[in-house]
């Protein structure tokens, strides 16, 4: 924790637009609504947030951070600014570690102080158990004793009472304050009413103390907040893994020397050596060697990717075999990775639209309940129960009550999520998009790159007369190999896996946006598109090249001619191809009952056959960018729309729509207007990214009707409300074992999408 007289508040370092600070000492969603309260009265400041789960505070204005840092602590809680992303992520699983074992310590103690204590208050009063010879016979001695074991847990708990007195001392009283009520007032009740039976010479009646109903409340809420502790650490296991995979040292050749240096020191264009086994620290291009990469903890992929001179790498990868060379492109938080982890956080740290309702309740329950225990205590007291009956009643009010389910029920389903979509190479920015694409009523797919594999391939070859098929790969070959048309390297990279060679050609030309021309052996040689070569007179083209022509593009195929100075002599088709798994991906999106539909710039035949061999509902050919944007607008106003993209082109119908969704391959562009990033590049994970969106909803839902009902029901039978009829009747120290519960099974209902198995 940072104090008023620290270096950021002596100096009032100014902070601008959006900054962040690490809050400690957060318990439940009454504590986030207190906090926001205090930091939204500094001067300066426009908005801001706090995530329970994270105990992350998210400001934005003009500020100095001294002063966000004390209103934190007038509040009653800590905070800290944080200056560097991961040392603060580090820093919170450190704190997390260090929670759960001080949590530990303390129930550990509480437990060998309450045994003794339930040993003679209710071994010996119910089940006469018996007691050594210096109590035997004493009741008061057996009291007394009760009352030191009591004070004893009080101390080793002493936190509630620090924390919860607080802040009913600053009128935002908390979960802390309920439980620190309510084992105050059986603790003093249970005191005061023992003095004055020994005082006043009557015998004692160790039954009508509720000493260890005290102990016990704080002792099983410990017990809850451990628990919760260790599971909600679990829900941060996707990112604190990811944090494992950096590196923290790389190996530099520096003036032709290996020097093993901090990666903190490691700058873009530095050679990096990778040995086998090792992390690979840097993102870059392998400049020498070759070897086998496992990428699985990027992209999930368990079949390692075979790396040599010229291609990309990633930080957190492993090299397996051979030695490399890379050049640094990309280090510390630029890297891949670190995008990652900084979208995991930011995902976890957003409020999903659903999670407003449960804010707007914590913010007068515990208010509400404690009033309500005061009517309760007032109520029976008129009705004739004793004061002892009555305190019963209101105590078990204070301590069965729970806001923290209510605060927990959303940001623990998201976080859960999003480490189950991270696993599954899905990145969701924030968990607005996270909710929204699990509601999907229409998904509209960009065809280049998203449905097909976004690189023209040669699918069909057509000499004419006596020509053969080598003869006119060659000749094609030949003519377009110093073209860098998309093309004219598919020509190529056709004949190479063929082993057809070139032959040298002169006079080469490029026709922009018909064709190539070119001398082969002394002959003039042409390719490119018929009406390129129909201009030129002396070339003629019979009735089957036309008729074959028609049929490839029927099959949405692009069709390349080549010709001599007098006939054209062949056709190559190409076509980009479906990806192999948007058919089966557009069908289970269709058996959600979500429209999907195709929206593309191509020509029109190109587009519907991808579209029929996808299996898409309807198909939008020759759109524009600006005309992409009013077919998601006019979507939207039918239901939720998603739209999934790779390009520029793609970028404004990204950002106008529900979700965007974006493919990693494609622009950066693209991937900034983007919700969700699909790291794979594989079509299917969007049907992941749906089916983790409605678990993730589903799951919301159940945790914030299990916390409505959970306080519904047990607050009026703590209250006595069945009492009269029933003759039912909550012990307080069942209502607090309740309560810790209900946290517990929110948590742990959230991580049941930590099992969830992503679709093939």
């Amino acid at each position: 924790m940072i104090n008023n007289n620290s270096s950021i508040s002596q100096q009032g370092l100014k902070v601008c637009s959006m900054e962040q600070f690490k809050i400690s000492g957060l318990g439940c969603a009454s504590c986030v609504k207190r906090v926001e309260k205090a930091v939204s009265k500094v001067s300066g400041v426009a908005s801001c947030s706090v995530s329970l789960l994270t105990a992350v505070l998210k400001v934005e204005g003009d500020f100095s951070a001294g002063e966000i840092i004390s209103a934190v602590e007038k509040a009653g809680y800590g905070a800290e600014y944080i200056r560097n992303e991961e040392s603060a992520l580090k820093k919170e699983f450190e704190d997390q570690k260090m929670n759960i074992e001080k949590l530990s310590r303390r129930f550990f103690l509480s437990i060998v102080m309450l045994l003794p204590l339930v040993y003679l208050s209710m071994g010996h009063m119910m089940l006469h158990w018996p007691l050594p010879a210096f109590i035997a016979g004493e009741p008061a001695i057996c009291g007394i004793l009760q009352v030191l074991l009591t004070a004893a847990v009080i101390i080793i708990n002493k936190s509630f009472f620090i924390k919860g007195f607080n802040s009913l001392i600053s009128m935002s009283p908390d979960m802390d304050s309920l439980v620190a009520l309510g084992a105050a007032s059986s603790f003093l009740w249970s005191t005061a009413a023992l003095f004055i039976e020994i005082f006043r010479g009557i015998k004692i009646d160790s039954g009508g103390l509720y000493l260890d109903s005290a102990a016990m409340i704080l002792t099983f809420i410990t017990l809850g907040k451990l628990l919760e502790a260790r599971a909600r650490g679990k829900t941060t296991d996707a990112v604190a893994s990811l944090l494992k995979l950096k590196p923290q040292t790389a190996t530099v050749i520096r003036n032709n020397q290996e020097v093993c240096v901090d990666i903190s020191e490691v700058n873009p264009g530095d050679l990096v050596l990778v040995r086998p086994g090792e992390l690979i620290p840097v993102d870059g291009v392998v400049t020498e060697g070759s070897s086998s990469i496992d990428e699985s903890s990027l992209t999930g992929e368990s079949i390692p990717a075979e790396k040599s001179t010229g291609d990309y790498v990633y930080v957190g990868t492993v090299n397996q075999f051979g030695v490399i060379r890379i050049e640094a492109r990309k280090v510390g938080s630029d890297t891949a990775l670190s995008g990652i982890i900084a979208l995991m956080k930011k995902s976890a740290e957003s409020k999903a639209p659903i999670a407003n309702l449960a804010d707007r309740i914590s913010g007068i329950f515990v208010p509400a309940v404690m009033l309500i225990s005061f009517l309760t205590f007032v109520v029976w007291l008129v009705c004739g129960a004793g004061p002892g009956s009555s305190l019963t009643f209101a105590v078990a009010v204070l301590v069965i009550s729970c806001p923290c389910a209510l605060g927990l029920a959303t940001p623990v389903a998201v976080m859960a999520g999003t480490g189950a979509a991270a696993k599954s190479g899905i990145l969701f920015k924030n968990s607005v998009s996270l909710e929204n694409i699990g509601r999907a009523a229409a998904v509209l797919l960009d065809k280049t790159g998203t449905i097909t594999r976004g690189k023209p391939e040669v699918t069909d070859v057509f000499p004419i007369k006596d020509f053969s098929e080598e003869k006119l790969i060659q000749l094609a070959f030949s003519l377009e190999y110093n073209s860098e048309h998309p093309y004219a390297e598919a020509i190529r990279n056709f004949a190479g896996r063929k082993n057809i060679g070139n032959t040298a050609a002169d006079d080469f030309k490029i026709h922009t946006g018909c064709g190539v021309s070119a001398v082969i052996e002394g002959s003039h040689y042409y390719g490119g598109s018929l009406k390129f070569l129909k201009a030129m007179p002396s070339i003629s083209a019979d009735s089957e090249i036309i008729l074959k022509s028609e049929v490839f593009c029927k099959q949405g195929k692009t069709p390349l001619f080549f010709a001599d100075e007098k006939n054209i002599f062949g056709i190559i088709a190409v076509a980009d191809q479906i990806k192999s798994d948007s058919a089966s991906a557009v069908a289970a999106l269709k058996k959600y009952g979500i429209e999907v539909d195709l929206v593309s710039g191509d020509h029109q035949a190109a587009a519907e056959h991808i579209g029929g061999l996808a299996g898409v509902d309807h198909v939008y050919a020759g759109v524009m960018p600006q005309e992409k944007e009013n077919i998601v607008k006019n979507k939207k106003s039918q239901g939720l729309t998603v739209m999934v993209g790779d390009g520029i082109n793609d970028a404004p119908a990204l950002a106008c729509a529900d979700v965007g969704v974006a493919i990693s391959s494609g622009t950066d562009i693209a991937m900034d207007a983007a919700d969700v990033i699909l790291i794979k590049n594989k079509l299917m994970d969007l049907v992941t990214a749906v089916e983790i969106g409605r678990k993730t909803r589903r799951i919301i839902c159940q945790n914030l009707f299990w916390a409505f009902f959970y306080n519904v029901i047990g607050i009026p039978l703590a209250a006595g409300v069945f009492y009269i009829s029933h003759g039912w009747m909550l012990n307080p120290v069942y209502a607090s074992v309740a309560m810790s519960l209900s946290s517990v099974f929110v948590v742990c209902n959230s991580l049941r999408l930590n099992l969830y198995a992503a679709k093939k």
